[in-house]
C-alpha cells in the first residue's frame, strides 16, 4: 500500500507482514517505511514495530480479552493495528486520550474505515479495564514472559538456573557495539578523537567499544570512510580466537554478511583468506563490507558441506565456521525469532551444522585451527554437536579457549556467553584441531 502517512499504519503493516506471512522485520521495514517520510514517524514505526513483536505473544492475550468474538484470520492487519494501539499505551506511555485517537484515525489507511468502531471500542475498554487484562495476561508463562511456550521450555531445560535472565535480555532492548579498523586507525586514538561521547572500550576485544545509545550510523565519525563498523562485542570475538598469523591460508565459511571477514583481514596483514558463502544475493553483502573498509580477499560461491564444488585441494591453516543456527542468542536484536522459529527448526539446523562440520574439516591441514561459532544458547546446536562431531571425528581434539579474559562459561568443549552477560549477545564457540 502506497503514501501511507500514519506511523500506526506503517507500523501496522510491517506487523502484519510478519505474523501474518512469516517476513522478517527488516524485509517488512524495507517495504513499508519508504512510505513514511518523516525522520521522526519512521523511528516511531521501528519502536512501535519491535515493541508490538517483542512483547506479541504478551499483547496478543491481551487483546484476546478485549474482543467479543476471534477474530477472522484475514483480518491479520486490523488485528496488527489493535496491537500496536495496545504497546502504545502498555510500551510507550503514549497519552490515553492520543493513542486512542491515532490508532482509530489509522483505519482508514490500512484500507479498514468502517472499522473505526472496533477499534474505537477495544481500546477504551482496555483503559477501562487494563489492570484486570495485564494481570491476567501475566498468569500464563508466554504472557508473563512474552515468548512461546516451546522456547520457554527449551531454555529452562538447557540452561536450569539461567533460563529466566536469558528471557529478561531477550525482552530488553540491545546495545549498539562498533569495531575500529586496526589497519586504518588504532583503537585508542579513534576513542580519542572519533568515538561519539559515553563511548567506552569493550571488556575483552581491544578494538571494541560500546556506545551508551544507539546511533544512526550516518552520524557516526568514520564510518563511510571505513574506520569502523557495527558489530556485537561477542562477534569480535571470533577473529582473535581463529589466531590467524601472517602468510596463514585462511577459509571463513558461512561468511555473509563479512564482518567477520572483514575483522580477521583488519587483525592480521599478509594472510591468503577465502570468503565462502552459498547465497549469491548475500555475497554482495561481502562485497559491499570489503569495499567500505578498503580491504580485499577472495570471495567464493559454494555449499560449505560440499569442498567439491569450490575447493582447490589446497588446505587451510585456519577455518572460521560461522555456522547456520536458530539465531536464539540474538532474539533482543530480532524479536521476530520469536515468531519465525519453531521447535522443529532446531533439528534441521543441527543437521546442516553436522554437514557442514563434517564436509569443512578435510579443508584443514593438521596442526591447523578450526573455530565453531553459533549465535544459539540451545545445547543441541553448540555443545552437544561438537561432542558428537568429536566422538565420531577420531583425528580432531578440542583445545581450550583461553585468554581474553573470563568471558562467557565453560560448557565442556566450548564456551557459552549468554544474552545480556557483558552487555554482549548470546554466542558460542569451540575449538578444534587437527592431528598431525
Amino acid at each position: 500500500m502506497k503514501s501511507i502517512l500514519d506511523a500506526r499504519a506503517a507500523a501496522a503493516m510491517v506487523v502484519a507482514a510478519v505474523i501474518g506471512s512469516g517476513r522478517t522485520l527488516d524485509s517488512a521495514f524495507a517495504e513499508y517505511l519508504d512510505d513514511v517520510r518523516d525522520p521522526r514517524d519512521r523511528a516511531m514505526v521501528r519502536a512501535m514495530a519491535y515493541g508490538v513483536i517483542r512483547f506479541y505473544p504478551r499483547l496478543e492475550q491481551m487483546l484476546d480479552q478485549l474482543l467479543d468474538r476471534p477474530m477472522k484470520r484475514r483480518e491479520i492487519r486490523l488485528r496488527s493495528l489493535l496491537l500496536a494501539g495496545l504497546y502504545q499505551i502498555n510500551g510507550m506511555n503514549t497519552p490515553a486520550h492520543a493513542a486512542v485517537d491515532a490508532t482509530v484515525s489509522a483505519t482508514a489507511a490500512i484500507g479498514r474505515p468502517r472499522a473505526r468502531g472496533l477499534v474505537n471500542a477495544v481500546m477504551r475498554r482496555y483503559l477501562r479495564e487494563r489492570e484486570t487484562v495485564d494481570e491476567r495476561a501475566m498468569q500464563s508463562q508466554e504472557g508473563r514472559w512474552a515468548h512461546p511456550g516451546w522456547l520457554i521450555g527449551r531454555l529452562r531445560s538447557d540452561w536450569p538456573s539461567d533460563w529466566e535472565d536469558i528471557l529478561e535480555a531477550n525482552n530488553s532492548h540491545p546495545p549498539m557495539w562498533l569495531r575500529v579498523n586496526r589497519s586504518l586507525i588504532g583503537p585508542e586514538e579513534y576513542l580519542k578523537l572519533h568515538a561519539p561521547p559515553g563511548a567506552r572500550s569493550g571488556r575483552f576485544v581491544p578494538e571494541s567499544l560500546l556506545l551508551d545509545s544507539p546511533l544512526d550510523v550516518d552520524v557516526i565519525a568514520g564510518f563511510e570512510k571505513g574506520l569502523v563498523s557495527v558489530q556485537d562485542g561477542a562477534a569480535q570475538l571470533a577473529a582473535h580466537l581463529l589466531d590467524a598469523r601472517e602468510g596463514s591460508r585462511v577459509l571463513d565459511a558461512c561468511a555473509a554478511p563479512g564482518g567477520k571477514t572483514a575483522h580477521i583481514l583488519e587483525l592480521t596483514p599478509g594472510i591468503t583468506l577465502h570468503a565462502l558463502e552459498s547465497n549469491r544475493i548475500r555475497l554482495s553483502l561481502i562485497e559491499s563490507n570489503l569495499n567500505r573498509l578498503h580491504l580485499r580477499c577472495g570471495i567464493l560461491e559454494g555449499d560449505a558441506g560440499q569442498p567439491a564444488g569450490w575447493w582447490d585441494g589446497e588446505p587451510y591453516d585456519r577455518v572460521l565456521v560461522d555456522a547456520p543456527c536458530t539465531a536464539s542468542g540474538v532474539i533482543r536484536r530480532h524479536p521476530d525469532i520469536k515468531l519465525l522459529r519453531r521447535e522443529a527448526d532446531l533439528r534441521s539446523a543441527a543437521e546442516q551444522q553436522r554437514r557442514i562440520l563434517d564436509g569443512l574439516w578435510p579443508t584443514l591441514r593438521p596442526g591447523g585451527r578450526m573455530i565453531y561459532a553459533t549465535c544459539s544458547v540451545f545445547m543441541v546446536e553448540n555443545e552437544a554437536q561438537i561432542s558428537s562431531f568429536l566422538e565420531r571425528t577420531p583425528d580432531a581434539r578440542s583445545v581450550p579457549l583461553d585468554g581474553f579474559g573470563e568471558w562467557g562459561r565453560v560448557t565442556g568443549s566450548g564456551r557459552q556467553i549468554l544474552p545480556g552477560e557483558a552487555a554482549m549477545d548470546g554466542f558460542y564457540y569451540a575449538c578444534l584441531t587437527k592431528l598431525q
